[in-house]
């Protein structure tokens, strides 16, 4: 394992502790008693205040921290408190199926959509394709995705009957289609103008031309040479978005009703479930840095000098 590598497992370790610090500290700020949560309104205080003390809220703040942290090192999220304590990783680990599904169709739809779009554009800038794919752009970056969502919802799922309402069933990518795609519409817009930008670029250097000059065909110059200089930011985008779908889509799970970590999350902080909202949060932190460190590897595959640099 080589030196960089570890350095960057060290800073991945550094970067985790961080969040889970601060969500743990600020979950303690906003305003409200968890104990009187679950007690409910019309509980007495003795009954308050004997739930505080099972929940281990009566200890000093410091107190809390250091044994989160201590249970964090043996792999322990601790309990639930809205969900009579069902342990937080049992929870997570059944909604994070549904999140990495979600993920995978929202990412998929991003390049399916967005990359062609920019090739295209790119390829006769100022034409009908290209003001056409700018556009679309325009709209899908301007469509709030909870509104793009709800539309769906209505006119193919309500109105014509095409897909389900919310939930999940079988089959499952069936379930998957309207949701997934709501997600990926943002973000192909995203990808069209990365792509079109890059390969503008690209079009314009000079071994390009020298390949046009070989009289080698457009379709191999665009997607085997012009493509390729492309891939880094790609990459760098793919694996980002990747891994925040998987920390959960709080506003996709929550509008078709998607038993995923987002709509977990949702829940957990709607009844004030510190343990359940810190373990979500260092869900979703876990997989943007292992993303970042991923898309790091790929960068020294892709192009050895990033290798040389290391």
């Amino acid at each position: 394992m080589t030196p960089w590598v570890l350095r960057r497992l060290g800073q991945m370790v550094l970067v985790l502790l961080g969040v889970v610090t601060l969500a743990f500290f600020m979950s303690y700020a906003v305003p409200g008693d968890p104990a009187r949560l679950i007690a409910g309104p019309n509980a007495d205080a003795a009954t308050v205040a004997s739930i505080r003390h099972q929940l281990g809220l009566d200890a000093s703040l410091w107190s809390q921290y250091t044994g989160f942290l201590g249970r964090l090192a043996r792999g322990d999220l601790g309990t639930s408190y809205a969900l009579h304590g069902a342990p937080v990783s049992e929870q997570l680990a059944l909604a994070l199926p549904t999140s990495a599904l979600i993920a995978v169709g929202g990412v998929l739809w991003q390049v399916i959509i967005g990359v062609p779009a920019g090739i295209i554009a790119a390829y006769r800038p100022g034409r009908a394709a290209d003001r056409i794919a700018t556009l679309g752009a325009l709209v899908g970056l301007s469509a709030p995705p909870f509104w793009v969502g709800l539309l769906l919802i209505y006119y193919l799922a309500y109105r014509l009957s095409i897909f389900p309402l919310t939930g999940l069933g079988d089959p499952m990518w069936w379930y998957l289609a309207l949701p997934t795609f709501t997600l990926g519409l943002a973000g192909a817009a995203w990808y069209a103008r990365m792509t079109r930008t890059q390969m503008i670029e690209v079009l314009r250097t000079p071994y390009i031309q020298l390949a046009r000059a070989k009289g080698l065909r457009e379709r191999t110059i665009l997607l085997r040479h012009a493509l390729r200089n492309v891939l880094t930011p790609l990459i760098t985008m793919i694996g980002m978005d990747f891994g925040y779908f998987l920390g959960g889509v709080l506003i996709i799970e929550s509008v078709f009703g998607l038993p995923g970590v987002g709509k977990l999350t949702y829940d957990a902080i709607d009844q004030l479930d510190i343990p359940m909202i810190t373990g979500a949060v260092l869900c979703a932190a876990f997989f943007v840095v292992v993303m970042n460190f991923l898309v790091d590897l790929a960068y020294a595959a892709i192009d050895p000098r990033v290798r040389n640099r290391r």
